[in-house]
């Protein structure tokens, strides 16, 4: 197998939970093969790179080898090279701590807080 589907793909190799995210997120736009926007069914072959918008993270990885049934990730982890940038180191801060028993969180406290649980 030379060629396979971008959905099936980045199924395959974890990117995404589910084979419907994968081909949710190529549908909206978050996938793109080359540089170019990619449909569901779109061909992707070995040596092609693949950018994807994964859970507000941007990924980018490059083909390898080509599977379309999903694997265990240390056998999919050997299908593709990741060129993802890390994430810059203030991203990754965690919000002031509170102090036990300070009550709620304020609606600014629980923002910074749902905003760094997306971005770990």
């Amino acid at each position: 197998m030379d060629t396979g589907r971008v959905d099936k793909w980045i199924w395959a190799i974890r990117l995404f939970k589910t084979r419907a995210d994968a081909t949710a997120a190529c549908r909206g736009g978050h996938v793109k093969i080359n540089g170019r926007s990619a449909k569901p069914a779109a061909t992707v072959r070995a040596g092609d790179r693949v950018h994807a918008h994964v859970h507000g993270i941007e990924r980018e990885v490059e083909v390898v080898r080509l599977i379309d049934k999903r694997v265990s990730a240390p056998i999919a982890a050997e299908c593709y090279v990741d060129h993802t940038p890390p994430v810059p180191e203030a991203d990754r801060d965690r919000p002031a701590s509170r102090e036990r028993g300070a009550g709620r969180p304020t609606k600014r406290e629980r923002r910074d807080l749902d905003r760094w649980r997306r971005l770990v």
